[in-house]
Formats: structure tokens, sequence, C-alpha cells
């Protein structure tokens, strides 16, 4: 929760706000790349600084039957993690998180956007939930295939070793970790998991954008 309330508020917050510096004043023929620069720069700002929850909530998730977690809560966390790597070890995994991110945001918001305007456009459908609905399982799909070696990537890099110094004993960045998973698990060892992955990020981008489009329409802003 702490992640998504801060991530999540940025990246949704930060994209129009950004995509109209890039001059996209007409949201109905706005150019994909635009949208795509939009949302790569919004996720990454919102990463970079939510890294730190994102970090806790995977070392948590990483705990298998039978062991006990070294951390009490979710504060108790922050502060050992803090006392024992230093503060540079809260954003332990920034590299792939803040890339996933960029990732996540540049597929997701832009082709939720895109595809929306496009039926608009053609005049397949008219604003409201059910073209809500259409976009926004599309754009589920379009991120869940961007996203899911990022999210390989980053659950590795995360959980992996240090020695006492704090260097990562398995992977030294992005691209060494992508090398080692593809040369001894092939290409498809980058998309192990995709199918929970999907099954997580569709119903969370239907119901993100379901409850956006809402929250616009109550406060008086105009439909994304």
């Amino acid at each position: 929760m702490m992640r998504e309330g801060s991530y999540s508020t940025i990246r949704l917050g930060a994209y129009e706000p950004i995509k109209f510096q890039l001059g996209a004043t007409d949201i109905a023929h706005t150019p994909l790349w635009k949208k795509i620069v939009a949302g790569a720069t919004s996720g990454t700002i919102g990463s970079a600084i939510a890294t730190p929850t994102d970090l806790v909530k995977v070392r948590f998730q990483a705990v298998g039957p039978g062991h006990e977690s070294e951390y009490r809560h979710t504060f108790h966390a922050f502060l050992t993690i803090a006392r024992k790597e230093g503060i540079r070890g809260l954003w332990t995994g920034v590299g792939p998180t803040v890339q996933r991110a960029a990732i996540l945001t540049a597929a997701q918001i832009p082709s939720y956007d895109h595809t929306k305007h496009t039926i608009l456009n053609v005049q397949l459908m008219e604003e409201g939930p059910a073209l809500h609905g259409i976009s926004s399982v599309i754009a589920g799909f379009v991120t869940a295939c961007s996203t899911s070696p990022f999210d390989v990537v980053k659950t590795r890099m995360m959980n992996q070793k240090k020695n006492a110094s704090g260097k990562p004993l398995v992977y030294r960045n992005t691209i060494h970790c992508i090398g080692k998973i593809v040369r001894h698990e092939g290409l498809l060892g980058l998309y192990k998991g995709f199918i929970p992955n999907w099954m997580r990020i569709g119903p969370h981008t239907i119901v993100t954008f379901f409850v956006f489009e809402k929250l616009r329409y109550l406060v008086g802003m105009n439909p994304v």
C-alpha cells in the first residue's frame, strides 16, 4: 500500500503534465511517442522515489515456508536495512526497479490512452465504462508482456546475497543479470511467472483506470 500510494500516485499524476510539456495539446491526436516518453518519465520519477518501499515488499514476499523474516514489520525492515546496509541499501536494485517502472508506465498509460482515443476517433464506441474496460484490458496485456523480464531481473537482484562490504555476489547490474538468465535458462527464463504476473497486472490495470476515470469525473476533470 505504501508503494502504490507513492509510486502510482506520482506516475499517474505526472503523466499528463509531462505530456503537455511535450506539446500534446490535442488529446485526441497526440502522437504515440509523446505518450510513451511521458509515461517513461513519470514512471522513472515515481519509482526512484518509492524504491525503498518496493525493496521491503519484495524481501517480505521472498520469505519461504518454514523460514522467518529478519524483519518484524515494515518500519523495522526500513530501520534494519538502513543500519546494516546504509541508507543507500534502501535503494538496492534501484536500477532494474526504475527501468521496470519506466517500461511499465510507458506501456500501461500510453496503451490505455492511445487505445481509447483510437476507438473514439473511428467512432466505434463512446466515452464511458465500456470503453474504459476495453482499453484497460488491452493495456493490461501490453503491460504484462513488456514488464515480465524486468520483474524477473528486479526480484533476483533485490534478493541476491551480498558480501561483507555490501557488494552483490551474483549479478553486477541489469545487463549482467539478463545475460546470465538467458545463458543458463534461455529467453523464456525472462518470462518466468508470466501467467501470474498477467493475472496480477491485468486486474490491477482495469481497476486503476476505472477508478482514475471516475475520480477525474467527480472532481470535474476531463477523461484521459
